[in-house]
């Protein structure tokens, strides 16, 4: 793959171009493993039981340099084996960069200390159905996991008044402006979204719990929701070149809190993953 001379991306709107998607797959095809590893990666993002992977690309990073346009192409080949690349923000490119910013909000995804399970986009009526995370560099001080809970497992544990409280739309959370392809805001919005058990988005973020005005009741089965996450999730730390893809429909994610010290780290040595939504048809291009 290292050979691979793959043609810059293009866009349509918000999304990348069929053009370049049929152009990365007639690229990889014939790629030894590449047809089996995107069959596996799809098993374990939709099969049963599934709803995250992670691709080990360390070797590829390590032989092109995380740094390198044509390590970032590959990336890419393989998440437009999955749904279809799209950047929601007009203002930043496809993949978004996630620093270290020390005096940051320590809850946000570049703050230093634990950010709560969620989901991206959680007050808009079209979230992306999948969120990928390419780590470029851990965290030298050795903290940062990253946190994944099945929620539709965690909602099934709760009790039937408490699925009902969060079936309401009794819930709101953010600011919404300056997006593309993810439909309108959504306010307020029901945690358990759709009518049917196991199926549909959570829409749930922990940060809600003490930045949002609920309810007492709702607020307390909200609560009840973050703690079965808490108690099913898998926890492991990105290595360089890992690549992460959560099913949104399926599975929350998070961070535990960075290595204490941060201040101490050069500003260019922090953790830095890249970040890169997905859909799985093609927005339309027109502003939320």
């Amino acid at each position: 793959m290292t050979d691979l001379l793959l043609p810059t991306w293009e866009l349509d709107g918000p999304s990348l171009a069929q053009s370049t998607m049929k152009q990365y797959r007639n690229e990889l095809t014939a790629t030894p493993r590449f047809e089996q590893t995107v069959a596996t990666l799809r098993r374990a993002l939709t099969g049963e039981g599934g709803g995250y992977a992670v691709l080990r690309l360390g070797g590829l990073a390590k032989a092109l340099g995380t740094d390198d346009d044509r390590f970032l192409r590959l990336a890419t080949t393989f998440a437009a084996e999955v749904a279809i690349p799209f950047s929601p923000f007009p203002r930043w490119p496809l993949w978004k960069d996630i620093g270290v910013k020390i005096n940051k909000d320590p809850g946000k995804s570049s703050g230093i200390g634990y950010n709560a399970f969620h989901m991206d986009l959680v007050n808009a009526t079209l979230p992306p159905d999948y969120t990928t995370l390419l780590c470029v560099r851990p965290d030298p001080l050795g903290g940062g996991p990253s946190i994944l809970s099945d929620a539709h497992a965690a909602a099934a544990r709760l009790t039937e008044d408490c699925r009902t409280l969060l079936a309401e739309s009794a819930y709101r959370y953010g600011t919404f402006f300056d997006l593309f392809g993810v439909g309108e805001e959504y306010k307020p919005f029901p945690i358990l979204d759709g009518s049917d058990p196991g199926k549909g988005f959570v829409r749930f973020t922990g940060k809600m719990l003490a930045r949002s005005v609920l309810g007492e009741a709702h607020a307390d089965a909200a609560r009840e929701l973050a703690e079965e996450l808490v108690r099913g999730q898998v926890s492991f730390m990105l290595q360089p070149g890992d690549y992460l893809i959560v099913n949104q429909r399926r599975f929350l994610h998070g961070r535990e809190a960075l290595g204490r010290g941060q201040e101490t780290v050069p500003a260019a040595d922090r953790r830095l993953l890249l970040q890169l939504f997905l859909r799985t048809s093609a927005c339309d291009g027109s502003a939320a």
